[in-house]
Formats: structure tokens, sequence, C-alpha cells
């Protein structure tokens, strides 16, 4: 086996630190390293150095390769966290931590349920949501805060209904579902909020198999019943779909949101669309502009691989950054600039290949109601104070807000 590469030790640290002109914006080295260098070595939170790839071509050909292996277990992965990295032995197989054939088999577990024909069926209800929640705040005092009033429970509400979590218990799992969520997250908070809800998720796997219902939960504990799934298997997949069901779309809304008001041209063309495949191709572009999974998706290589000119030996952590593959100018032309107009459905916000995001369509359909009902129905919606006063999530796996107030 050839001598591992001696890594410079001034190597950036990563997350790096966005810049203060625009918050919407990828870190200015990010940027640089997309026309400059889509290879790079990074530093992280453990002090190993895995290959940060930033550009977009790089990234498809990488997610394509069967030698890039997403399992955390293998030596060299790059975990988001402490408290992910201390669990890992842990946690149950799922979608998002197993290679082919495991994988194939949860997906197609899964894929039925987020179909696009089928969610696209889901419309009349996320609209009937929608409106239900705009009707309470214009009925309410103002300001709002948008991420409690609308962004939130949206998805929330609709993923509760598909997987037949009862909506009352919504607090419970927004709670314990940011708890590991963070940057920093220790591995007594990822234990205490992943032992949370495997707990909840169990108890209603039993539930459904006594009283099934038409819902996801209901079809894991039929898949539990038959010996397809294990019960942590299924409660673990089940939780999966809870989390990011609502979790970036909820974030998507309220900083596409604020992404819209700060950028009035945009806002204008969006409101005076009146055909749905306009409506379409701004989420599209949207999801491009802001790409929220900001801390990257991991992945560790299983086996040498050449790229770009560097090798990538087995063993090395690999960490896709999405935010600046969906910023490089070989794909986008004037990527900084948000255009409503522009074809960008080659973004990554759900990334690429087998491992993209199954939940995808439905968070397509969500953003698209809310936007276009949102401003429609309040055509004058303003921010209630300044985008300098705004707190990010700078600390959070998926950026967004905490909080926007708005008014009108």
């Amino acid at each position: 086996m050839s001598a591992q590469p001696v890594v410079p030790e001034d190597v950036p640290f990563f997350p790096m630190t966005r810049d203060g002109k625009c918050p919407f914006d990828p870190p200015q080295h990010i940027r640089t390293l997309v026309a400059e260098k889509p290879l790079a070595r990074v530093r992280i939170w453990d002090g190993s150095t895995p290959w940060l790839v930033t550009g977009h071509a790089e990234q498809r050909t990488l997610l394509a390769d069967p030698h890039v292996s997403v399992d955390d277990r293998l030596p060299g992965y790059p975990f988001w966290n402490e408290g992910l990295a201390a669990t890992v032995d842990e946690r149950p197989r799922m979608l998002v931590n197993s290679d082919p054939p495991e994988h194939s088999r949860y997906r197609r577990m899964l894929t039925y349920s987020f179909t696009a024909k089928r969610t696209e069926a889901l419309r009349p209800a996320i609209q009937e949501v929608t409106d239900q929640l705009i009707d309470t705040m214009l009925a309410g005092p103002k300001p709002v805060d948008l991420v409690t009033a609308l962004a939130l429970p949206v998805p929330s509400r609709l993923i509760s209904e598909l997987l037949g979590v009862p909506y009352s218990d919504h607090e419970f799992f927004e709670r314990h579902a940011s708890g590991g969520a963070s940057r920093t997250a220790t591995e007594e908070q990822q234990k205490q909020g992943a032992g949370a809800l495997m707990r909840y998720l169990t108890g209603l796997i039993e539930a459904k198999m006594q009283d099934p219902a038409e819902d996801l939960t209901s079809e894991l504990a039929k898949r539990v019943a038959a010996g397809e799934l294990t019960m942590p298997e299924a409660a673990i997949m089940g939780v999966s779909v809870l989390i990011a069901g609502h979790e970036t779309s909820a974030n998507m809304i309220a900083l596409g949101t604020l992404a819209l008001l700060e950028h009035p041209e945009q806002l204008a063309a969006l409101q005076e669309a009146d055909d749905p495949k306009i409506v379409a191709d701004a989420v599209e572009e949207l999801l491009r502009y802001l790409a929220i999974i900001h801390s990257g998706q991991r992945r560790v290589a299983a086996g040498d691989i050449e790229i770009g000119g560097e090798v990538i030996r087995g063993g090395e952590g690999i960490i896709m950054d999405f935010a600046g593959a969906n910023r490089d100018p070989a794909i986008y032309a004037d990527p900084e600039r948000l255009d409503l107009h522009r074809p960008a459905r080659n973004h990554h916000a759900f990334g690429f290949g087998i491992h993209q995001c199954v939940g995808q369509q439905l968070a397509r359909v969500e953003l698209q109601v809310v936007f276009s009902t949102l401003f429609r129905r309040i055509p004058d919606l303003r921010l209630a104070t300044t985008i300098d006063e705004i707190e990010f999530k700078h600390d959070k796996l998926a950026y967004g807000v905490y909080e926007l107030p708005v008014t009108w």
C-alpha cells in the first residue's frame, strides 16, 4: 500500500465562517475553492483532514462512484460532530449510513410513499394547511414570527399526517430533533435526543401493529411483523423521515421568504406568475441559491480514487459542499445572483445519485404552495426588523433563521 500523503498543518477549518456582506452566500473561501481548487483538504472538529469537494462536476463523479461510501462505521468517516462519532455503534443501519445492497432494500420500502404522483396528490392538503395558517396570521396581532406561524407547522403537520404521528406531539419531536442538529452536539445530547425519538417511534410502531391505519408507520409495523425489518431499523427509519420531513423544509420556507423579501425585483416576478411552471422554476432557483445543507454531506473512500488531478486514498474522508457546487460558475452564469427565471434543476440541494433525498418531491410541492400562496394572500408582507438583527443558524447542520419577524 502506498504511503499516506503528508497534509500541511495550515489547512483551513471546516465549516468556514460566512461573510458578513450577504447572509445567503457561502463563505468566500468556499467560492474561491470552487473556481480554483474544487478538491482541497480541510480540517474538522476532531483534527482529521478530509477532502472537501466544492466543484459541481467533481461531486457528480464522486457521488456516482461505488468506491465512495456513506457507511459511518468505516475508519476515516468524517463525522459532523462529536455526538454522532461517539454513538456510531449504537445506531441501526438506515438510508443515510448504508451502501447497496442494504441501502437499496431500505430505499424501496420508502420510495412508494414519496413518488411524484403521491406527493402531487397531497397538494390540496398542503394548500389547505397553508391557507389555515395564513388565516390565523391575518386574524392575529402583528408582527408575526413566520417560523412558528408558518414555516415550521406546514411541513410538521404534513409529515405527521404522512407518518401517522399525532401532530399534538410536534413540540416533543421538534425539540428532540434539534438537539443533535448542532455542529457542537455532544455524546450526551445525541443520546438524549435520539433515544427519546427512538422510544417514541418504537411505541408508535407497536401501537400500529395492533391498530394499523393508512400511513407510513403502519407500513413499517407491517414489515416488522413480517420479519422484513427489525424494530430498531423500523424506528430509526421513522425517526429519519420525521426529522428530515420537517427540519429542512421549515428552514427553506423561512430562509426563502427572507431571500425574496431582500430581492423585491425577484419577488415581483413570482407574485406576477400565474403559471405553475414558473413557480416550480422559482423554487428550484431558491433551492440552488440557498443550499441550506451548509455543513456538507459526509462520505469516506472505500478505495483509491483518482479525480481532478488528485488521489483520494481509501480510508480518507470526503465532504461534499453542496452550497459551493450550487454556485459553480462552470454550471451557472453569474451564480451569486438570485434569478427566478434561471433553469436551475441541476442543483445539488437534494444531493445526487442513489443517496439523494427520498422526500425531495414532497419538499418541492410544499415550497411551491407556500411561496405562491403567502405572497398572493399577503402581497405587502415585509420584515418587521432589519436583516442585520436576524439570528441565523450558523451553528446548525442546516442553515436557516431562528425567527423571522414579519408584518404587512
